[in-house]
């Protein structure tokens, strides 16, 4: 997988599990996703994502 889609990839399950635990646990849980959402609009601004970053770090390539 490229590093586009594993960042896709990670997005959609944090966003989907943040969901599913508010759902089942508590609403507090709603934060995973706003916060999942915010990073995405700020890279989408800065060209600047985290997780990127942390996927070079671990040696994957493009």
């Amino acid at each position: 997988m490229k590093k586009e889609e594993i960042i896709r990839f990670v997005a959609g399950g944090l966003v989907a599990l943040g969901v599913g635990m508010a759902y089942y646990i508590g609403e507090s849980w709603l934060l995973l996703p706003l916060f999942v959402g915010v990073m995405l609009f700020q890279s989408s601004i800065t060209k600047v994502c985290p997780m990127e970053k942390i996927l070079t770090k671990m040696g994957k390539k493009d």
